[in-house]
């Protein structure tokens, strides 16, 4: 038996969807996100199969015949053909509203015509409007109050450039004396520790939305991106449930991580080893799963050829 070295790392992600007519059953997806072989384009899979309720029961699971990776590719492919998810509006909300950090852009004073990257702490108000914290003496701050143009990005995953990116294009506005109470507790209530917020060089400033862009799957077959106008962006929603992320995964991540791995294993039918809670919105939850693919790229007897961690949307 000839063991092979894994020729191309694998990042996966998974999905389960519940479909909400009375007496249903449960929806569950699977998203491989990319699949980097040398030097070709990376690919990219997501799944999607109708199963019973009592599937979920802690029990023994056929993962069926999956010989080789390529089986499995073409299983998450199907899957993924079906698969469900926020409307991208929703989605950026969302993501912006749950995000504490990001990528602020301003025109340098220092060096004209160039742009400037700071890395900024941030929290949305109601209407999806990005509220900064700055002090006098960022220079940052100096740009945004000679030129208030401006753009912050935010990454979902900032390890993962295949995940959604999210671009707020904006201008820059102090918030006027009258407001700051109120938006200091919209600040505070993203960053507790922020206790210098009240210092004397201290200031609460507004991105006043433009336009928002986001970029999804770059390098991967689910290639997405589109941009909206600022009406579009503040009518939409937030994701109701996906403020209870953290509880609800280290709920599960602690008391009940085989019947995640269970709901995994049975949603793609593949052997996954272990699968981690990451977080959740109304129509499912991401998880992080440990996954061995057998290979059948050798002729001789099939070997464990990878074991991988990867992500998955479910």
């Amino acid at each position: 038996m000839k063991t092979l070295e894994a020729p191309w790392p694998i990042s996966l992600f998974s999905r389960i969807h519940v479909d909400k007519t009375p007496h249903s059953s449960p929806m569950l997806r699977f998203c491989h996100s990319t699949t980097r072989l040398s030097s070709f384009t990376p690919l990219s899979f997501t799944l999607r199969r109708q199963l019973p309720m009592a599937s979920f029961s802690a029990q023994a699971v056929s993962t069926g015949d999956v010989k080789s990776d390529a089986n499995v590719f073409e299983l998450i492919q199907k899957h993924q053909e079906a698969a469900a998810r926020l409307p991208p509006l929703e989605e950026i909300r969302t993501v912006l509203d749950r995000s504490v950090r990001g990528m602020l852009s301003t025109f340098s004073q220092k060096y004209e015509g160039y742009p400037s990257g700071s890395m900024v702490d941030f929290a949305c108000d109601a209407d999806g409007t990005p509220i900064l914290a700055v002090s006098s003496l960022a220079v940052h701050t100096k740009d945004l109050l000679a030129n208030p143009k401006c753009s912050l990005l935010v990454a979902r995953d900032p390890e993962d450039r295949t995940d959604l990116v999210i671009t707020l294009h904006g201008d820059a506005t102090s918030v006027a004396e009258k407001d700051k109470a109120a938006i200091r507790a919209v600040y505070l209530a993203k960053h507790p520790n922020a206790f210098w917020v009240d210092f004397g060089d201290f200031q609460f400033m507004r991105i006043e939305p433009k336009a928002v862009r986001y970029v999804s799957g770059v390098a991967t077959a689910l290639l997405g991106s589109g941009e909206f106008s600022k009406e579009e962006y503040q009518a939409a929603n937030v994701d109701p449930i996906a403020q209870f992320s953290k509880p609800v995964a280290s709920h599960m991540n602690r008391d009940h991580a085989e019947d995640t791995r269970i709901i995994v294993q049975h949603s793609t039918s593949i052997p996954v080893d272990s699968a981690y809670m990451l977080d959740l919105d109304s129509l499912g939850f991401n998880v992080k799963v440990l996954l061995t693919v057998l290979s059948g790229a050798c002729p001789q007897v099939i070997d464990l050829l990878l074991d991988f961690v990867g992500w998955l949307r479910i």
